[in-house]
């Protein structure tokens, strides 16, 4: 039989917490999707601050849309993050989100959200720049996620390029690592326009290695569940039974206009089957 510990710290349970926080986000399980699914309507619920950012964006780290979805809610995925004043912290996360991941291999919804907060930093380039100083390899991992089959009219497209076009503002700006970013930008919009050149051309092959359909553990499916035909508890019916003996009138509650919606999880918004 094991000894259990008696003696905990505040230190101790706070990371026992985490340590069980970190499993539920890592989605290995249906359980842990399904908590992970809860504690990101939890968060949507309660709103996007200055404090609690970072959860955010450690929840769109996630590699499971039905928990972006819960996330992000009925918001506008490109504002999503727009409550917040970007900082290097943010841009540096997205990158690194952008960069981990293959071409093909994010979600849609986050991939806007990532698109929507480059779009405000970069807004007007050389204060983005002060923001977060762009590497070439910066402009590889959004660049990599063109999709030249789909044209400029796909919004994810159109959000990329226009992001690509204002950092390629950066030239003459008498700084070498500056211009060297703003030509890169420059001709990754070219390669994407110009029907003679291909991505490969411009990007490292090696990042524009697609990928598959994405691999995601699901949630259970919720049961509809109608009050009117449900069967009485063991318990409810002995009570029942009591008060009928005991010569208690029984009051009836209002019967509900319609049976209760089914419970339902976010669909992919990019129709793409787990």
């Amino acid at each position: 039989m094991p000894v259990i510990d008696d003696v905990w710290t505040d230190k101790r349970i706070a990371e026992t917490e985490n340590r069980l926080l970190q499993g539920v986000i890592g989605c290995l399980t249906t359980e842990a999707v399904e908590a992970a699914i809860t504690y990101a309507s939890f968060l949507s619920g309660v709103g996007l601050t200055a404090e609690n950012y970072p959860l955010f964006l450690r929840m769109l780290e996630i590699e499971n849309h039905w928990v972006v979805d819960a996330l992000i809610g009925n918001r506008d995925p490109f504002l999503l993050l727009s409550p917040v004043q970007p900082n290097r912290f943010i841009v540096e996360r997205i990158f690194a989100m952008m960069t981990r991941w293959h071409k093909g291999g994010i979600y849609s919804k986050n991939l806007s959200v990532i698109l929507g907060v480059l779009q405000s930093v970069y807004s007007s380039s050389r204060d983005g720049y002060r923001i977060y100083p762009l590497s070439i390899a910066n402009v590889n991992a959004l660049g990599k996620h063109l999709d030249k089959e789909k044209g400029q009219d796909d919004p994810l497209n159109r959000a990329i390029l226009e992001v690509l076009e204002r950092i390629s503002r950066l030239e003459e700006q008498n700084n070498p690592e500056m211009e060297e970013v703003a030509v890169h930008a420059a001709n990754i919009r070219n390669a994407f326009f110009d029907d003679r050149k291909r991505m490969e051309d411009v990007i490292p092959p090696v990042l524009l290695v697609t990928v598959g359909d994405r691999t995601e553990v699901p949630p259970r499916k919720r049961a509809v569940v109608n009050a009117e035909n449900a069967k009485p508890s063991t318990v409810t019916a002995a009570a029942a039974r009591a008060s009928a003996a005991a010569g208690v009138v029984k009051s009836e509650p209002p019967k509900p206009n319609a049976p209760p919606a089914a419970a339902t999880v976010g669909a992919a918004g990019d129709q793409r089957k787990p």
